[in-house]
Formats: C-alpha cells, sequence, structure tokens
C-alpha cells in the first residue's frame, strides 16, 4: 500500500465518524415507525392535500431519524407522509444515501410508483434533504418521474455539488484519493463539485418542464458549500434562504432538515402555495 493510502485511511475514517456524530442516533428503523405516524398505506390524500409527499433523506440519514421533526409536521396538518430508506452499502446499517446516487434514483422510482399505487394519487410531492434534495433530479430527468411528480423541495441539497468547505480541493494531491472514496462510498464522490455524476445531471439545465422546484438554503452551511451552490436555475424555480425569511435563523446543514420549523413551515408553503402564509421567526411557534 502506498504510504499516503495508510495515512489517508485513518484520515477518512476520522471524516466520517465526524459526520456520524452531527446524526442524530438511530431511535428507531423504518419496519418499526409507529403504524399511526407516516408511512401508512392506508392513508387517502384529501381534496385539501391531493398528492402524498414522499420525504428523502440525506446522505449518512435513514427514512426514520431523517425525518422526526417534518414527517409529523406534515402529517398532523393532513399530508400523506411517506419515507424510504435508499442507497445501502453491504455491512453498513443505518446510515444509507452511500451508494450510487443513480442506483438511489432508480430505488426512488420504485418507492413512488408504490405510494402512488397505494393512494391512488396521479402524482406526489418530493421534499429532500442534502443529497436527498438533488437525487431526486435524477430521477425526474432521466428515469421517467418528471409526469408522477408535482413539486421537490430541496432543504440545502447538493444541487451542483460541494467542496466541503475547501477540504475537496486537496484531494489532487493524494493521487487515487477520489477513486478510493469513489470504490468504497460512492455516494459521498458523486457530490464532490465538478464529479461526472453532476456533470451528467446539470448538463443541458438544471430542471425539467412541468415540475415546480423549491430550493430553501442556510447561509451557515458547512456541508454543501458553497452555499449558493444549492440553487435551481430554469422557469419554475424559487430558491429561498432562510436568513431572508428570519435573520435570527442559526441553523446549518444538519438543523435546517432535522428540526428548523422555519423551514418546515416554507416547506408547507411550497407544497401548497395557493394557501401559503409569510414566513417569518415566528414561524417557529406555528
Amino acid at each position: 500500500m502506498l504510504p499516503w493510502k495508510r495515512a489517508f485511511r485513518p484520515l477518512a475514517s476520522l471524516l466520517l465518524a465526524a459526520a456520524l456524530a452531527t446524526v442524530p442516533a438511530a431511535t428507531a428503523h423504518a419496519a418499526t415507525a409507529p403504524s399511526s405516524g407516516w408511512n401508512d398505506y392506508s392513508c387517502k390524500p384529501s381534496a385539501a392535500h391531493p398528492r402524498p409527499v414522499v420525504l428523502v433523506h440525506g446522505t449518512l440519514g435513514n427514512s426514520v431519524d431523517n425525518w422526526l421533526g417534518l414527517a409529523p409536521y406534515l402529517k398532523v396538518r393532513g399530508y400523506c407522509v411517506y419515507s424510504l430508506d435508499y442507497g445501502q452499502l453491504a455491512g453498513v446499517p443505518v446510515f444509507y444515501g452511500l451508494g450510487p446516487i443513480d442506483k438511489s434514483a432508480e430505488q426512488l422510482s420504485a418507492f413512488v410508483d408504490k405510494v402512488l399505487a397505494s393512494t391512488g394519487a396521479a402524482k406526489a410531492d418530493l421534499v429532500g434533504h442534502s443529497q436527498g434534495g438533488m437525487m431526486p433530479r435524477y430521477y425526474l430527468k432521466f428515469l421517467g418521474g418528471a409526469p408522477k411528480v408535482n413539486a421537490l423541495v430541496g432543504i440545502a441539497p447538493s444541487n451542483h455539488g460541494t467542496n466541503l468547505s475547501g477540504l475537496t480541493n486537496l484531494l489532487p494531491y493524494f493521487p487515487g484519493a477520489e477513486a478510493l472514496i469513489k470504490a468504497t462510498t460512492p455516494g459521498l464522490a458523486d457530490q464532490i463539485a465538478g464529479s461526472a455524476f453532476l456533470t451528467k445531471l446539470n448538463a443541458g439545465g438544471d430542471t425539467v418542464p412541468g415540475v415546480r422546484y423549491t430550493v430553501i438554503a442556510t447561509q451557515y452551511d458547512e456541508v454543501v458549500t458553497p452555499w449558493r451552490s444549492q440553487y435551481l436555475t430554469g422557469s419554475d424555480v424559487r430558491n429561498v434562504l432562510l436568513q431572508d425569511l428570519c435573520p435570527l435563523d442559526l441553523s446549518e446543514h444538519v438543523a435546517i432538515g432535522l428540526i428548523d420549523r422555519i423551514a418546515f413551515h416554507e416547506v408547507a408553503n411550497s407544497l401548497d402555495p395557493a394557501h401559503a402564509t409569510a414566513t417569518t421567526c415566528a414561524s417557529v411557534f406555528s
């Protein structure tokens, strides 16, 4: 083994451990989610909320822990809410979203079909955090998802990749490092700014016709950086900065998706724009 690889492996382990420390400890698994909560396949969409909402977790997340805040928030407001696990690696429990993103998009495609068949709805709305806000765009663009989706709401999505606050700029100094990451955790490699996956995804435009897009970003994001890279360009796009809604909101990459009720309020507005109300600092009490 080359000397740099011996040094790189503990460094990679340290970075992974740090990332895991930002993710809530697994308190449940999708199979044990309460039937009275989300992933209730007896739920039928109402006239007020005619489309089921599919929640798409981020890297190192899962279908339960990522949504302990937002899923109940939407459920109590009358939505049929569902979430999936995707991007599992063999031998790695609980922490998902690490597999090749194009394959993860195939898992999303099958899950949306299952939800639409169960609910009888013609279309679904998708809400994703981090990778989960970007990955569905592959499904929409390349896997025939656009006719089945009304809106995609991305919370701190990695739409144009990340430089991890400049850390990825060090990869060229470690020959073979990027190939090693790609081989072991392809879902991470696919999100590095300039990756082949992102080049393909964003070629020819960020969006597809017929889908409404919303991006909710925070200027304190330390994972998907620079944070403006999260924004999309297109004819039916809303790019929202959390601090424009509430300058006092200090949420960073993890908090905006897990616990931030100001962001949650803006998600609800994006799902039902006809009945949207102003999102402010007071939305934390809504």
